[in-house]
């Protein structure tokens, strides 16, 4: 069943950690564009990262939400950093519906060099390496792989580079997280993070309106009709262009206000929002079982004061076991 669509003004807005599917049929561009509050702020406070690692985390985290919500089925969107930066490892999944979690690994001390030398943009924490968009619809199917260099770039343009080889789509992404201090009910000092994104994408009718240059080394003939060429792409990203960081954090502005304020002259219309949430797939069976997979010599190993402690990287709960539990049945 196709989702309902209305002109801005017509339901309630949205709000924090909802994402709110666009379309602009003057631009041929449909999009999704999200503030995260407190499902974020949860999961960056539970671990107590550093500020420069939240702030990098909540942007892959914002990618993560925008992406996999555009999944149309079951399954797990997964987004992963790998570089030899202060930042080594960045991690955060959608499983459909609409349950997120992220984590991130760090070196404190390459980590404090960085801040000392004010190092701490996003391509500098993470260094060179890779960032892989991995899709998996279960254990039915093979899980699809796209993997793009991190070479010295924004997370916002490895992005697009991933879009350009994998699905060959023209498409814009923002992001941005920003660290909230204010007060709260009874008067007292409060800090909070909030983050934002938008991914506007060129899908006009005519396929060959859409074609995108060939990537370097390719064997297609690079000068026929690249998407750069098309008016309503090159208006509709010089709009998203003109997107400040505040505007995709501020609760004040709100992602409706800000679709509207990019595209009304164009014909904005917005869908029913999709509630995301800080839901963490780890359960105590399943790590009974994987544990049940150690050999003897291995539980032996692991145990410490008698028992066997398994703690969640994602979100931090700490599963304890008794060494007998784990034993095959006889």
């Amino acid at each position: 069943m196709a989702e309902a669509a209305a002109a801005l003004g017509q339901f309630d807005f949205a709000g924090d950690d909802h994402v709110v599917p666009f379309q602009v049929e003057g631009l041929d561009v449909r999009g999704r564009a999200v503030q995260l509050g407190p499902m974020l702020d949860a999961i960056l406070e539970r671990h107590h990262y550093p500020a420069p690692v939240a702030r990098l985390l909540a942007e892959v985290v914002v990618l993560t939400v925008l992406l996999g919500t555009s999944l149309k089925f079951d399954g797990k969107f997964t987004v992963q950093t790998k570089g030899d930066g202060p930042v080594d490892l960045l991690v955060a999944d959608f499983s459909t519906p609409e349950n997120v979690r992220a984590y991130a690994r760090f070196d404190q001390a390459l980590l404090n060099k960085a801040i000392e030398a004010s190092e701490t943009e996003p391509e500098q924490l993470l260094g060179k390496g890779v960032l892989a968009f991995t899709i998996d619809q279960g254990k039915f199917s093979q899980p699809y792989q796209g993997i793009v260099p991190l070479d010295g770039t924004t997370l916002e343009e490895i992005a697009g580079v991933y879009f350009r080889q994998s699905e060959q789509i023209p498409t814009r992404v923002r992001l941005a997280a920003a660290e909230l201090f204010d007060r709260d009910d009874a008067g007292k000092p409060r800090h909070r993070w909030r983050a934002g994104g938008l991914v506007a994408q060129f899908l006009p009718e005519a396929p060959e309106r859409m074609r995108q240059p060939d990537l370097h080394g390719g064997d297609g003939d690079t000068g026929s009709r690249p998407h750069g060429d098309d008016d309503a792409w090159v208006e509709a990203r010089s709009l998203v262009e003109t997107i400040d960081a505040d505007e995709l954090t501020d609760p004040l502005v709100g992602t409706e206000r800000l679709l509207f304020r990019l595209f009304h002259e164009r014909g904005v219309r917005v869908y029913e929002p999709r509630a995301v949430f800080d839901r963490c797939s780890c359960s105590r069976d399943k790590i009974k079982g994987v544990l049940k997979g150690f050999s003897a010599e291995e539980i032996e190993a692991s145990q410490e004061n008698g028992e066997i402690a398994v703690t969640c990287e994602f979100c931090s709960t700490t599963y304890r076991f008794e060494p007998a539990e784990l034993q095959p049945a006889e």
